[in-house]
């Protein structure tokens, strides 16, 4: 899990009472795994793909990666996004507002905590 600190001073409850302090927001990683509905029909995506796109730039500083999925024989097969958030509802409220997601592409939505061990070719935990 990693910590960051947030930008903006909020207010928080400490010992002495409430006062201003900065925060840190512990956050965690989640992959969220979407299966396309097959009766949404091939022009779906493709309608709404700048507006989706869109809407990732937006949220780049939570949605760190994503690209659809496809099957062995190269026909579309959903979606993958690896997110960083507080925790899984936040990554739920994030779907949600996704454009993708009242056209009815989507068939089902799967949001998995990840915990990263490798990267850049180490290791990022002992053992």
């Amino acid at each position: 899990m990693s910590v960051r600190r947030l930008a903006r001073p909020q207010l928080a409850l400490s010992q002495s009472g409430v006062g201003l302090e900065w925060l840190q927001e512990a956050s965690m990683k989640f992959v969220v795994l979407f299966e396309d509905n097959p009766a949404a029909g091939a022009d779906v995506r493709r309608q709404h793909m700048a507006a989706h796109l869109v809407f990732l730039e937006k949220h780049a500083a939570r949605v760190m990666a994503a690209g659809p999925l496809q099957t062995g024989d190269g026909q579309g097969a959903g979606g993958l996004w690896l997110v960083e958030a507080a925790d899984a509802s936040e990554v739920d409220a994030l779907v949600k507002e996704d454009p993708f997601w009242p056209t009815g592409l989507r068939k089902s939505v799967r949001i998995l905590a990840w915990k990263q061990v490798f990267a850049d070719g180490r290791r990022l935990i002992s053992g």
